[in-house]
């Protein structure tokens, strides 16, 4: 009894209905962790000299390719919740606000959808995923207290004072017997926190450019959420011998390291203002057309010829005309 008043208790809901309309604690974190994303990424950016609005604009297309490219990794690397024996069915696999979005997808096909919106725009992918990384980080810090709610992703039975305390019907099979989890949510949700502070505090020390604040993030985040991941006791594909997402994690942290290295190497420095949003510095150099259509009025010189000219009358003292 004194353990379990000293654990972390789980939510015993997580989600309200609003007469008909159910509102789940998931999709709230999830959402609330988007539009802290969006506010920290377009500060950044315009502190960087971009244009204001543009994270906005560019989140219409990332956010959904990000749901959905997280949604489709979750499926698959654990497709058998869906489709083994006594898998949860099709349908259920596009039960988004049921939880289940795995980080890589949703940073893979998120980026591509980013990569769209940058085009259309005509600025830099990269300059602008340094400015965005550490509000990603927050956006998952918060995202995962989703999972609090949810009651899952937990880690192995543990008798630690800030062990999470999980309901028997959230349990795994096997571990029926224990009540107090290590609480991954909170680790990663912490890790997730300092990731954001160290990249903020490293791009303002170094001046980080060219994608490299950005990789900086990936490669943190994936070697807290490889330690994170070999905790977890739920259902996995393995690689190697080793959870398929702590493989991934090695593999990715790896690869944002190389992207480091030669990135500072190819294009040292960071980015000016006019490479981060020519279209906008060019529109706020050139002159407007009114401008420019006054001033050539104003340069231009009566050359008509004096017959040409309007003959001025004269008038008499009181202010009538004369007639020649």
């Amino acid at each position: 009894m004194t353990q379990l008043l000293a654990s972390i208790p789980s939510p015993s809901q997580g989600v309200w209905n609003l007469g008909p309309i159910p509102v789940r604690a998931y999709a709230l974190c999830i959402l609330a962790g988007i539009f802290v994303a969006i506010w920290i990424g377009g500060r950044r950016w315009v502190a960087r000299g971009g244009a204001p609005g543009t994270i906005a604009d560019v989140a219409i297309w990332a956010v959904p390719f990000g749901i959905v490219g997280g949604r489709i990794y979750h499926v698959v690397t654990d497709n058998q919740i869906y489709f083994g024996p006594d898998g949860k069915g099709l349908l259920a696999a596009f039960r988004i606000w049921d939880g289940g979005l795995g980080i890589w997808g949703a940073v893979l096909l998120g980026g591509v959808g980013a990569w769209i919106a940058c085009r259309r725009k005509g600025i830099p992918l990269p300059p602008l995923g340094d400015a965005i990384a550490p509000g990603i980080a927050v956006a998952q810090a918060m995202g995962r207290f989703g999972n609090w709610f949810n009651q899952e992703l937990f880690g192995r039975p543990t008798d630690l004072p800030w062990g999470l305390e999980i309901d028997p019907e959230h349990r795994p099979p096997g571990y029926e017997q224990y009540a107090t989890f290590h609480p991954t949510f909170l680790y990663e949700a912490i890790w997730c926190l300092t990731v954001a502070a160290v990249v903020v505090w490293v791009d303002r020390r170094f001046r980080l450019g060219h994608g490299r604040a950005f990789a900086l993030y990936v490669m943190l985040y994936a070697i807290g959420r490889g330690f994170i991941e070999s905790l977890r006791i739920d259902e996995a594909h393995h690689f190697f011998g080793i959870r398929l997402n702590v493989f991934t994690a090695i593999v990715v942290a790896l690869g944002a390291l190389l992207y480091i290295v030669v990135s500072s190497r190819v294009r040292p420095g960071r980015e000016t203002p006019a490479e981060l949003d020519p279209r906008t510095v060019a529109a706020v150099a050139a002159p407007s057309d009114d401008v420019v259509e006054h001033v050539d009025d104003a340069a231009e010189p009566d050359l008509a010829p004096p017959d040409a000219r309007e003959p001025v009358v004269p008038s008499s003292p009181e202010g009538d005309s004369v007639d020649p």
